[in-house]
């Protein structure tokens, strides 16, 4: 499998408006420890400028006021977020290198491509929120509807093409659940990433696009048309767009990612942790951003946010067998 690797980019991150802020910090975030004593790293597994390090910047930013230290941003994205993920899991224990955990590591490490217990290796401090999956099509598109895109399916086995972030992913594993409970067979085209499947997408070359909120833009100006998403409930800006469990396939995908540190932090050092991103990710800044990019906020403390990630491992246990993902790795 190739690995994508990106330079990391760092960057500090200051609570407020930075070291004005600092110098009022409240008194709480002295009352529990010394800790923090300096600058924190913050590892995100994504590249700079997109969703998750936008969300990711503006929780730093609340959170580094609440511990009174500037939090440095750092950008390791590759192999679906594993490559930032991997390197939180081996950092020094010590409460200084913390991170954004994408949920799909408790898949990813059962197929081999990171090599880490996400049930062992990872303190989950906070999950923060979710994202907004959907099917779109090209605006010149004969689906006007998803049940108009299965009826062809169903006629057309394995003639259907939809682009994916990659293999193993979230939006290859939700179109592979929905095609199985639709009963329908779909050409999946792996791609690095969303962005360019949505290109091709846009140009034509596909007929599906199968991601994350990448496609809003364009069905809001009309170059694409959204025929379903996959949360639990309509997303309120494409109210238009029914779910695929309102349509009668039992398939929900959220794929909430959330905040974590390397396994064995002190207990006190957790527990300012956790103090601060609670406040980080239930602030009014963080929701603004997180609507702005149909993220729905979707907090859990640490210790509820371990077993929601103890869930989806078991979850994704049978996924990988009823999808065969291990072989479908291997062939790219």
């Amino acid at each position: 499998m190739k690995i994508i690797r990106t330079v990391a980019r760092r960057q500090f991150v200051l609570g407020g408006l930075g070291a004005a802020t600092l110098a009022a910090t409240p008194l709480r975030a002295l009352a529990a420890s010394d800790y923090p004593k300096r600058p924190l790293t913050f590892i995100c597994p994504w590249p700079a400028g997109g969703t998750a390090d936008r969300s990711m910047r503006i929780i730093c930013q609340i959170a580094a006021r609440e511990l009174g230290q500037p939090i440095a941003l750092e950008n390791r994205a590759g192999a679906s977020g594993m490559i930032g993920t991997k390197a939180l899991a081996s950092a020094r224990p010590d409460g200084y290198t913390i991170g954004q955990i994408p949920i799909s590591v408790t898949r990813f490490s059962q197929i081999g491509t990171v090599q880490l217990d996400p049930l062992k290796d990872l303190t989950y401090l906070a999950r923060t929120s979710g994202q907004t999956f959907g099917i779109a099509v090209p605006a010149r598109s004969p689906f006007k509807s998803l049940q108009d895109m299965v009826a062809q399916a169903k006629a057309r086995p394995g003639v259907i093409s939809y682009g994916h972030a990659g293999v193993g992913g979230a939006t290859h594993v939700g179109m592979e659940q929905f095609a199985q409970a639709a009963g329908v067979k779909l050409n999946a085209i792996a791609y690095k990433g969303g962005s360019a499947a949505l290109q091709d997408v846009l140009g034509e070359q596909l007929d599906m696009l199968a991601d994350s909120s990448s496609w809003a833009p364009h069905v809001e100006s009309g170059k694409l048309r959204l025929l379903a998403t996959w949360g639990e409930s309509r997303t309120p800006r494409f109210k238009d767009a029914p779910t695929l469990k309102e349509l009668g396939y039992d398939v929900v995908v959220e794929a909430p990612n959330g905040i974590g540190a390397p396994q064995g932090l002190p207990a006190d050092v957790e527990k300012r942790l956790r103090d601060a991103f609670r406040i980080a990710v239930n602030s009014e800044d963080f929701k603004k951003v997180a609507e702005s990019i149909d993220a729905p906020v979707m907090y859990q403390d640490g210790p509820d946010y371990q077993k929601y990630a103890q869930s989806v491992y078991r979850q994704d246990t049978e996924l990988i067998r009823k999808l065969n993902l291990k072989e479908l790795m291997e062939k790219g």
